[in-house]
């Protein structure tokens, strides 16, 4: 099996509502074991002991909220043992062009710089998944459902074989 972690900050619930969703894709793809944490009960052992990391902010003022900032300001301690893991964003905004992109690429830059394999989609939500409010739409649910697969998939092609 595969570990996937997701990890996310939430004063609202409108993030913790995404993630559970976004669980829901990864849980739906044979062979991968999800664990979602709020980002104030993770630590670093357990960035380490996951293939994959997924992690949900909400976003303030076109950044990662401080809970999100601050683990990873401390997963320098472990600065080279997350190389080559999969990574992706999400985030949950106030309304359309409000910084969401930019909330997504402030946590994919600390990926990148960590060595990690971000997933992207070529189709639509590039850098990440992106959802205003809650997501309480059908088509809402779906797109976390969806990522949460995709990213899902790409960690079982590159950790899948020979796990036990």
């Amino acid at each position: 099996m595969v570990r996937i972690l997701i990890v996310y900050d939430s004063r609202t619930r409108n993030t913790e509502k995404a993630a559970y969703l976004v669980a829901e894709g990864v849980k739906s793809v044979e062979g991968v074991e999800c664990i979602v944490k709020r980002v104030d009960e993770t630590t670093l052992d357990d960035l380490l002991a996951a293939d994959g990391i997924i992690i949900g902010s909400p976003t303030y003022y076109g950044l990662m909220s401080s809970k999100v900032k601050a683990l990873l300001d401390e997963s320098v301690k472990v600065h080279g043992k997350l190389e080559g893991k999969v990574g992706a964003a999400f985030t949950t905004s106030g309304g359309t062009a409000t910084g969401a992109e930019t909330t997504l690429l402030s946590i994919i830059e600390a990926m990148l710089i960590h060595g990690m394999i971000v997933q992207g989609n070529p189709e639509d939500k590039h850098y990440g998944l992106a959802i205003v409010g809650a997501p309480e739409s059908d088509e809402d649910k779906e797109l976390c459902k969806e990522f949460g697969k995709r990213v899902a998939g790409l960690t079982l092609k590159l950790f899948g074989k020979g796990r036990q």
